[in-house]
């Protein structure tokens, strides 16, 4: 299946159900596929042809997400951009996918502004909500192309098609593009739905971005003719009356988010019954916290790990495996990542890539359908991630005697905080930058709030003094707030091994205690 095959489906269950609901209003299934084919006509009619890329910079909105659908029916290739990104991320991004079309938001007016001149090859911008120099206006572009124009696809998708290209960073902090196929998205659908409880149409709840997971898990509730109720900005308090109002079935949202409904007033007041699945996932969480969201929220939380190579669901913890038997909470289980889903082959490895012993730690490793095709136009670190027919995710776990997963450190020194990657060496590069600044280390520390935490430890040359709050500020300025340190420390010295190299766990050890 493409991904307009999800929205098809869903219409077929019902054209003038609710679709996309934003803000009191709905787009019904017939209204959304009305206007993707205006966009797919549209997108036709600029000259994209099979397999061309297209951007879309946006907020949780309807229409942004309607081009998506639209972007599927004309054959092209989605490519969503991250507006936390800074500029020059997302330039190096759309330079490195080929992207000849983005559509945008005005609120990204200035972002768009700092990168055009530098990306010859987009022919056609395209702003959803407003005139903006240079661009077109969204009724504009659509008034361009008939639908009937549009060509047919192949009745399947061809072994190369894609349908997304996602940008994530490397070790050394430079984009790559994971390259999703639709037989990789129609595996994680049918993960989601054979793996967690759907009791008749659902209505998911979307306050985390469409760009990120939230977007993805739509397609299996599309196809089941469900409601997607998008949230434009995260708002606790709005999130908690929106589960009522709209009798939410389904949601997702990272722990950082999850503690701060736990933290809210208005959680013990609300009605929570219509919830059959609330999914958390994209950082680690507090076993505790989990606990007691159990407790407060309900018996429906649902725990989903994967990654951008390999979306969403390389293993799985739906709601009825936090719990034992005999109805009590299992415990040992939540600082888990679940069992390997039904469709995943999970192997722990080491560096020869032969499997470890039981209960032994080593690299997590997947093999299904699940998994990209590939780095855009990166051959040598495609042939290393999928080595050996594995997909290596530079995560490190073990398998209990359960079978269920569990991750215990990350190979390649990534830091998962907020539900957002950070990569410690583009933050130790950024740090360098400060003339007071001889040498540093960047790692993860366990956080409450934020899953884990940017530490930075810093060396200052000598005789040179570093305030925090403003090694902090230089940061922030450079790559921005989600990357910048939420803790500084000043050394005199790194602990260094014989031959100089950082030893960053006996810095994490230091600072643990």
């Amino acid at each position: 299946m493409r991904l307009h095959d999800y929205l098809d489906k869903g219409a077929s269950l019902g054209a003038d159900r609710p679709c996309l609901t934003t803000d009191g209003t709905s787009m019904s299934y017939a209204d959304v596929v009305g206007l993707s084919r205006d966009v797919a006509a549209a997108l036709v009619a600029r000259g994209l042809e099979p397999g061309g890329r297209v951007a879309i910079l946006s907020a949780n909105d309807p229409v942004a997400f309607t081009c998506v659908f639209g972007i599927s029916r004309a054959g092209g290739v989605w490519c969503p951009i991250n507006p936390r990104n800074e500029a020059s991320e997302n330039q190096e991004l759309l330079d490195l996918f080929g992207a000849e079309v983005v559509i945008y938001q005005s609120g990204f007016s200035s972002l768009v502004a700092a990168i055009r001149e530098a990306l010859p090859g987009v022919h056609t911008w395209v702003c959803l909500d407003a005139v903006d120099d240079g661009s077109l206006t969204f009724d504009h572009f659509v008034s361009f192309g008939e639908p009937a124009a549009v060509p047919a696809l192949p009745d399947r998708p061809g072994a190369d098609e894609l349908a997304m290209l996602v940008g994530t960073g490397g070790t050394t902090g430079r984009p790559k593009g994971v390259m999703l196929t639709p037989t990789n998205l129609e595996t994680m659908t049918a993960l989601t739905l054979m793996g967690y409880p759907f009791d008749g149409p659902p209505v998911y709840l979307a306050l985390a971005p469409l760009t990120h997971a939230a977007g993805v898990l739509c397609f299996p509730v599309l196809s089941l003719g469900g409601e997607v109720v998008i949230m434009r900005a995260p708002d606790v308090g709005r999130f908690l009356e929106l589960v009522e109002a709209h009798r939410v079935t389904h949601t997702f949202l990272p722990p950082t988010l999850i503690y701060m409904v736990l933290g809210s007033s208005a959680l013990e007041t609300t009605d929570l019954s219509s919830l059959q699945c609330f999914w958390y996932g994209a950082a680690p969480m507090s076993a505790s916290r989990l606990e007691e969201a159990l407790a407060r929220i309900g018996p429906v939380m649902a725990q989903l790990f994967g990654q951008t190579e390999a979306p969403m669901m390389i293993s799985m913890m739906p709601p009825a495996d936090h719990f034992l038997p005999d109805g009590s909470v299992a415990v040992s289980r939540l600082t888990s990542a679940g069992r390997p889903s039904p469709l995943v082959t999970v192997a722990i490895l080491d560096s020869s890539d032969q499997p470890v012993a039981p209960g032994e730690r080593g690299e997590i490793c997947a093999r299904s359908s699940l998994v990209m095709a590939g780095y855009w136009k990166n051959p040598s670190e495609t042939a290393s991630t999928l080595a050996n027919g594995w997909l290596h995710t530079g995560d490190i776990g073990f398998l209990d005697d359960e079978g269920f997963l569990h991750i215990v450190d990350r190979a390649k020194d990534m830091i998962i905080t907020g539900g957002f990657n950070v990569y410690s060496t583009e933050v130790e590069q950024a740090v360098l930058d400060h003339q007071a600044v001889q040498d540093c280390a960047v790692i993860g520390l366990p956080d409450e709030k934020w899953g884990e935490r940017v530490v930075v430890v810093v060396q200052p040359h000598a005789g040179a003094s570093v305030d925090p709050a403003e090694l902090t500020a230089f940061v922030k300025a450079r790559i921005g707030s989600v990357k910048a340190p939420k803790e500084v420390h000043v050394w005199d010295d790194l602990p260094r091994s014989k031959v100089g190299k950082v030893l960053k766990t006996e810095i994490k050890s230091s600072l643990a205690t």
